[in-house]
């Protein structure tokens, strides 16, 4: 039985070194100057340090501030990260464009107000032992622990409920921390139709219809920053979204 390949693996199965990352880290970000350079370069450092085969797609998507320069900064300090622009602010179509440019074999998409390593370690080690085909960070596991305010953790319960009982979701969360092996979901990723919020939330529901392999683990999440975008002001566009997913995943109906 061939052996599975290790965190700093550099080498293919014919013994040639590789150019590929064993694993890519996907974060879009919008106007994240504050917590951009400390968020990334903590990543980086944790895995130059172990001399892990990695690299880490900021995906940044129409930021009115110094998000972008300093991306910058980062790229000229860390040959593993890269930096993706977008013109407009879009979490879903900045994190589908890292998923598609990813490399490595295996994906993991975070959020830069999270950085989880813990949860990069738990999930690469299920993924690489293949006992599933995608790992989801829950914030409602029931050993999960968060800590964000109170508003934010119920607009969550809220959301899951909405996708549990339009679209028959059986899981406990779908946005924020996820992993996956990228070229069994990459199919999953080109059929979904959604954009903005829900992106993350049809790629799971998506999978999960498609009976791939999903492990739920729990996380413990801190809020380091208010949101970037309003909760409020996101409401119609989730409304509007669920409402193409329904149409789209219950009823075929071609979007």
């Amino acid at each position: 039985m061939a052996s599975k390949k290790t965190i700093n693996d550099e080498t293919s199965s014919d013994g040639k070194s590789s150019d590929a990352p064993l694993f890519t880290i996907v974060i879009p970000v919008y106007n994240e100057e504050e917590l951009l350079f400390g968020a990334a370069s903590e990543i980086c450092d944790h895995y130059d340090a172990q001399g892990a085969h990695y690299e880490l797609i900021i995906a940044e998507n129409g930021s009115k501030d110094r998000t972008r320069e300093i991306g910058e900064e980062l790229v000229a300090a860390y040959p593993s990260l890269k930096v993706m622009e977008n013109d407009e602010p879009n979490y879903g179509l900045a994190l589908r464009r890292g998923i598609e440019a990813a490399k490595g074999t295996y994906v993991l998409c975070d959020e830069i107000d999270i950085c989880d390593l813990d949860f990069h370690r738990r999930a690469l080690a299920v993924l690489q032992s293949d006992q599933c085909d995608m790992v989801i960070g829950s914030k409602l596991h029931e050993d999960a622990l968060d800590n964000r305010p109170f508003l934010r953790h119920m607009a969550t319960i809220g959301i899951n409920l909405l996708l549990k009982v339009l679209l028959d979701f059986k899981g406990t969360d779908t946005h924020g921390l996820k992993a996956f092996q990228r070229e069994t979901l990459l199919s999953v990723v080109g059929d979904c139709i959604v954009d903005k919020d829900l992106f993350a939330s049809e790629m799971v529901i998506r999978a999960e219809r498609s009976n791939y392999r999903i492990l739920e683990i729990p996380v413990e999440i801190e809020e380091k920053r208010k949101p970037s975008i309003n909760l409020f002001t996101r409401v119609p566009n989730v409304l509007k979204n669920l409402g193409r997913l329904v149409l789209a995943i219950r009823f075929d109906r071609d979007l």
